[in-house]
């Protein structure tokens, strides 16, 4: 009698095991996706030498607790897993941590998973400029891709300014170089090709 209830005991772990495993794999992420993601062993199984984990995908578990639901779905063999974040992608490496990925940075990382692929670039410019990694104030101060300081100095003549009423045929005189080297001393900043406020 005991040895059929130890028996129905580890069947139902067993059945717990092969579910919640299941269950992952509904966030695991595809190499096509590109969408950020982490993949997530534990330290036990690497100081063991087993590599075991997965690709998990942030934006297909949408918020931090079912991330870390699934994390230790995919680790339900283990107790309590000690999480390990052995790689990373498709979001900035300062948001990275092998050890983990707190509530804060999670709900950033979704946020930064929002913008297209050429924001992501401006963003990651951005804050190596600024050591800012706010997706708000990257928003507010982004200005966009130029080919150059001058082509930006342009942009905001023709956008405010009509120099052909203002100057006549006189415009064509006007230094486009000199107001350029204006505005970056102060207001705008450019690197690699993205202007942004100051």
């Amino acid at each position: 009698m005991e040895l059929q209830a130890l028996a129905k005991k580890e069947e139902n772990k067993i059945g717990k095991l092969i579910l919640q495993k299941m269950s992952v794999e509904d966030y695991m992420n595809d190499s096509t996706d590109n969408e950020p993601a982490v993949y997530v062993g534990t330290y036990s199984k690497y100081n063991d030498g087993d590599l075991f984990g997965a690709w998990i995908s942030l934006v297909k578990c949408g918020d931090y607790d079912t991330f870390m639901e699934v994390c230790h779905n995919l680790h339900a063999d283990e107790e309590d897993p000690e999480l390990m974040f052995q790689d990373y992608e498709c979001f900035p490496s300062a948001w990275y941590s092998e050890s983990g990925i707190d509530e804060d940075t999670f709900d950033r990382i979704i946020e930064f998973s929002g913008l297209d692929d050429d924001d992501r670039d401006a963003f990651e410019e951005f804050s190596d400029a600024f050591g800012n990694d706010s997706i708000e104030s990257f928003r507010e101060r982004y200005m966009g891709q130029w080919e150059s300081e001058k082509d930006f100095a342009e942009h905001i003549v023709d956008e405010c300014y009509n120099l052909d009423d203002m100057m006549g045929s006189l415009a064509s005189y006007f230094d486009y170089e000199a107001f350029a080297r204006d505005l970056f001393i102060d207001d705008y900043y450019f690197t690699n090709g993205y202007v942004f406020r100051r």
